[in-house]
């Protein structure tokens, strides 16, 4: 059965690397391994970044109107998908598309890690939740990869059909290589661009200062526009750093491998798929029990969680990492079972089977 496939913040094809598009990917991957035909219905990106821009509302709503057109007409040329899925319809990115068409051809709609939250309910913002939660209200099903996302549209939507889906990655690139752990070895890998990911690696900085006596390294991966920011924050560390930049799956994965333990505070961090990337290299995790992320690591067994916000904290869990290589070696043998147990690729696809096969058997 064909589904139309389609993620209004960024498109599976989108040129700029993130989580966002990683997991559109990852979701399409899934879909087709668990029998479906994914079509990507649109590539209409409905970024709203600015909550007083009405121009770019007015302009972003003919885009979408014409989109309709275009694919209503297509499918009365042919016919139409067996259901609609949007991946992350959220306040800056509304999907203007599916509901409407869905509601024309009478087809399901669904949608996974949408999220709401009355306090973003400002400006044209205001308009786009309001699309946001009439599409959490008229899904067939809200697939949440969270409780915390699961919790907030139960909370707006009470009647809103829900179900959990844990976040996911295909672990084999990292299931591939044997850890040999450098001692003393610390690794991060995140995007270098305004907002979060800047106020963790400032977070990280203020960290460290506070381990200096101690014998360590940090790799640090990744690259993007805020990267003369993150450089002069993390500057007094400078000796101690490896900028590595933006590097292919495969050297990620050599990466990860040859670290002892891997650190990224997660600042406002939905989930993160790092983390995951990161267990399934073998290695234990260090982050703040940030929003979702206790739903990745598990606190104590894979990894160890301190308060959001607590820079002293996480510094101090850090020096009881560096300084207890048992600790250590007993977190990193829990965390390749822990991925493939709960956030594998293969128990995703079946566990997305399962969720959209009623949906899209013939009525």
């Amino acid at each position: 059965m064909q589904v139309a496939f389609y993620a209004p913040l960024k498109s599976p094809d989108h040129p700029v690397p993130s989580g966002d598009r990683l997991m559109a990917r990852q979701l399409c991957t899934a879909l087709s391994a668990g029998g479906a035909e994914v079509v990507l219905a649109s590539s209409l990106r409905s970024y709203l970044p600015d909550p007083d821009d009405q121009h770019a509302a007015e302009r972003l709503a003919v885009a979408a109107e014409a989109e309709v057109a275009r694919l209503a007409a297509e499918w009365d040329r042919s016919a139409p998908p067996g259901l609609w899925l949007c991946y992350h319809p959220y306040y800056k990115s509304p999907d203007l598309i599916g509901p409407p068409l869905c509601h024309r051809f009478g087809l399901p709609y669904v949608t996974i890690e949408s999220s709401w939250s009355s306090r973003r309910s400002i400006g044209i913002w205001a308009d786009t939740q309001g699309k946001v939660l009439d599409g959490l209200r008229q899904a067939a099903l809200n697939i949440c990869l969270t409780r915390r996302d699961q919790a907030g549209i139960a909370a707006a939507a009470p009647d809103a059909a829900t179900a959990l889906l844990a976040p996911f990655i295909d672990p084999t690139p990292f299931l591939a290589l044997d850890p040999a752990p450098d001692p003393g070895r610390l690794v991060t890998v995140a995007m270098m661009r305004p907002g979060d990911k800047v106020a963790s690696y400032q977070f990280l900085a203020q960290a460290l200062a506070l381990v200096e006596d101690l014998p360590w390294r940090l790799s640090v991966i990744g690259d993007g526009p805020a990267r003369p920011q993150v450089e002069a924050d993390l500057a007094p560390h400078a000796a101690r750093i490896d900028w590595l930049g933006a590097l292919p799956q495969a050297e990620i994965a050599k990466t990860l491998a040859r670290a002892q333990i891997y650190i990224w505070p997660g600042c406002g961090e939905a989930y993160g798929l790092a983390y995951l990337e990161a267990q399934a290299a073998g290695l234990p995790v260090l982050a703040c029990a940030t929003a979702g992320v206790p739903e990745v690591v598990a606190n104590g067994a894979t990894g160890l969680l301190t308060p959001a916000g607590d820079v002293p904290a996480y510094a101090a869990a850090l020096r009881r990492l560096l300084t207890d290589s048992s600790l250590c070696k007993d977190l990193a043998e829990k965390t390749r079972p822990h991925i493939l147990a709960r956030h594998s690729h293969t128990a995703a696809t079946q566990r997305l089977a399962n969720l959209l096969a009623p949906l899209l058997e013939p009525t």
